[in-house]
């Protein structure tokens, strides 16, 4: 695998953090077209963030200067659709959940607590995880004791001996969620990570993941928002080094035997979760990400 030195092998990624940050502010908007229902990451801002978002001026000015256009509302309409999955899966009986970068991830607090039948797994940076740590000690946030923390570097570590490690098993009915990962690897630990959930999935599994579409890779700045959301990445060091041609997760996911239940646009995010009275929508998703949802 490709040895590039990257911001999240030294420090917290600041992708996670910004992502926390856009869920936070959901959770005080009025409209619920915009409310993702995190509200665990609202606790995890800085009290004179808290203060100051509190004021609707203050979220649109935070909005205009660090959040590329689209990305709030695509940011809203992933943390709903990834809830539903999970929150499918819990209620269908899957033995285990595996969280792929969770960064500041709040879902095992939000659907485990007091359900000890699914373990859940979050592999993260360690210094990305051991933030997240951090923060919900300090903000009084219990982590359910179902939930396993995992510290990998993905581009270098096996996931298969950290699995192992930590107890994740084959041969069970699984959910695998990839939020805002795979653009970050390079493909072969693209490959690695996908072969893997194909040899430890029973059948029934499912896996749920965001891609960005291979043309924002190659630069082509045809699509909205395009171009300053890969400067902020870029910016962050934590530049995206892998895409998927729009609407070809079937193809893609072929080789690990997973067949497509759901590949999503932004178009059809939009519809699905902006769209308001008179069928008018309200929000346009920056169009660099699709969602897909395979099951095997």
């Amino acid at each position: 695998m490709k040895n590039i030195k990257k911001r999240i092998e030294e420090k917290p990624s600041r992708t996670a953090a910004w992502t926390c940050t856009c869920r936070a502010l959901s959770s005080l908007e009025s409209d619920p077209r915009y409310q993702s229902g995190d509200t665990v990451a609202l606790k995890l801002l800085p009290k004179f963030l808290l203060f100051a978002f509190r004021a609707g001026f203050c979220r649109k000015l935070f909005q205009a200067l660090f959040i590329p256009g689209g990305m709030y509302e695509y940011v809203i309409a992933r943390t709903k659709y990834f809830d539903s999955v999970i929150e499918s899966a819990i209620a269908g009986g899957f033995d285990q959940i595996l969280i792929f970068g969770a960064g500041y991830d709040s879902r095992g607090v939000r659907f485990l607590s007091g359900r000890e039948a699914v373990e859940l797994y979050e592999l993260d940076a360690p210094d990305t995880q051991n933030a997240k740590i951090n923060q919900f000690q300090i903000r009084n946030v219990r982590i359910p004791p179902n939930v396993i923390l995992i510290p990998i570097d993905f581009n270098r570590e096996s996931l298969g001996d950290k699995l192992a490690e930590a107890g994740f098993r084959k041969g069970k009915r699984s959910l695998y969620m990839l939020e805002g990962l795979i653009m970050y690897l390079d493909r072969e630990a693209v490959d690695l990570t996908f072969q893997l959930m194909d040899e430890y999935s029973a059948a029934g599994s499912e896996i749920v993941f965001d891609y960005v579409c291979s043309s924002v890779i190659q630069k082509e700045n045809t699509l909205y928002g395009e171009k300053r959301i890969y400067n902020t990445v870029k910016g962050a060091n934590e530049e995206w080094r892998f895409g998927i041609e729009r609407g070809q997760a079937e193809a893609f996911l072929n080789p690990y035997h997973f067949n497509v239940l759901e590949d999503l646009d932004s178009g059809d995010l939009e519809e699905r979760y902006f769209k308001g009275a008179q069928q008018k929508r309200r929000g346009r998703l920056n169009a660099t990400h699709c969602i897909a949802h395979a099951k095997k």
